[in-house]
């Protein structure tokens, strides 16, 4: 039996004591479940997705730890993570993430063939991604494209298809992903420089806060003319006014280039995400 440190070593590990990763991740997904079911997704469909989310992102971060365990004690934010520590072994931080996945592939089972095929590249990319830092100029895009795709799925399992509009909102999803890892980046930078990791705030360089804005003003462009080919109604443009109003702050926050600024910057896109998402939620119920 594991003592009551190592079940909190556990806990660490899956990241469940930072659940800003969860609300990152289940935006976009709660996005397609909402534009995919009209407003109204099946609720079991919807059960699924949402554990899902929670499940496979504990598990990439047991990932993460394992592929990372080298260079985390180089890092200052992430020295104290329990593999770096040695609290929890290699193994066992296997073990944990296998069982996750199992319970999400499960659950995946039981929205029928199609669903779970495309559940294939999603775990794919759930796995790789650690490893993109080592050779990606911007392994952040990665990272989009990881942390959107239940946007497709979401899709395929209320639809059966996968329509132009899941393609731009997962596009949307890349550029979100890629203007907050950036800057959650830009307080490692010097610490990545130091051990040879890549990241966006590396590549940027002194663009870093001009590329993070560009990229949240387009995903809000793209998001936008979704709304509008949609036709929601009133209570999501004030959702995304909110989200806008948002960026203005972050801006403020990440141009000052501080690590707590850009750490806090990061912390806030919570807000841009369920900002955006009750306004669709309530673009559908209000009209």
């Amino acid at each position: 039996m594991p003592s009551s440190v190592n079940w909190h070593a556990y806990y660490r590990l899956t990241r469940l004591d930072k659940p800003v990763g969860i609300w990152l991740l289940l935006w976009p997904t709660l996005w397609g479940l909402l534009i995919a079911g009209a407003g109204y997704p099946d609720p079991w469909v919807a059960t699924v997705f949402v554990l899902g989310t929670i499940l496979m992102r504990s598990a990439g971060c047991a990932l993460n730890d394992i592929a990372d365990r080298g260079w985390d004690g180089a890092v200052a934010r992430t020295q104290r993570r329990p593999l770096a520590t040695g609290e929890i072994s290699v193994k066992e931080a296997y073990a944990v993430a296998l069982g996750l996945s199992l319970l999400a592939f499960a659950l995946v089972c039981t929205l029928g063939m199609q669903v779970v095929l495309w559940s294939v590249p999603a775990l794919f990319l759930a796995v790789s991604y650690p490893y993109t830092k080592r050779f990606f100029a911007i392994p952040q895009a990665y990272l989009g494209i990881a942390f959107g795709f239940g946007i497709p799925m979401a899709f395929v399992a209320l639809q059966g298809q996968v329509p132009s509009i899941a393609w731009w909102l997962l596009l949307a999803n890349i550029l979100w992903s890629v203007a907050y890892d950036t800057a959650y980046a830009m307080v490692d930078r010097e610490d990545d420089l130091k051990i040879g990791i890549r990241s966006s705030a590396i590549t940027f360089g002194r663009w870093d806060v001009l590329a993070i804005l560009v990229c949240q003003v387009v995903m809000l462009a793209i998001v936008a003319g979704v709304a509008w080919q949609l036709m929601l109604g009133w209570a999501f443009w004030l959702g995304w006014l909110f989200a806008a109003l948002q960026l203005v702050r972050q801006y403020r926050l990440i141009s000052r280039r501080q690590r707590e600024d850009c750490f806090k910057g990061f912390l806030e896109n919570i807000w841009i995400g369920g900002a955006l998402t009750a306004g669709m939620a309530c673009g559908y119920y209000l009209g």
